[in-house]
């Protein structure tokens, strides 16, 4: 049992100098997701009805995948982000906060690749 207080233990330590990147990265890709909704909303609104021929003629084109792949992009890893922050702050367990953040990793990036192989297949098949 240590006689030092509390600020005495951590004094020396510094921060982790994380916590402005993170707050940085998240409001970026939630600006990011905005736009990127609210185009994919008004393309799948001028979508309906189109079929399947329609829908894979206009993910043939270079700038409906560009941004098709960015709002997948950007939504994962502002999910990512948000669910980090959570574990982060909610599970006190070293090591199960630790198998969490590398799971949620793993299944971000795994769908988020998931996904943009399924984009790249059908812009490139046509």
């Amino acid at each position: 049992m240590s006689l030092a207080t509390p600020i005495a233990r951590v004094r020396g330590l510094g921060s982790a100098k994380e916590g402005v990147a993170h707050f940085k990265q998240v409001r970026v890709t939630s600006i990011a997701s905005v736009f990127l909704t609210l185009w994919f909303v008004w393309s799948a609104v001028g979508l309906s009805g189109a079929g399947y021929a329609g829908v894979t003629a206009w993910l043939g084109s270079t700038l409906n995948a560009t941004l098709m792949l960015l709002f997948i992009g950007v939504n994962f890893r502002h999910a990512q982000l948000g669910v980090q922050t959570i574990v982060e702050d909610y599970v006190h367990h070293k090591l199960i906060k630790t198998v969490s953040l590398i799971a949620l990793a793993f299944v971000t990036y795994g769908l988020g690749a998931a996904s943009a192989i399924a984009v790249l297949k059908v812009a490139l098949s046509g």
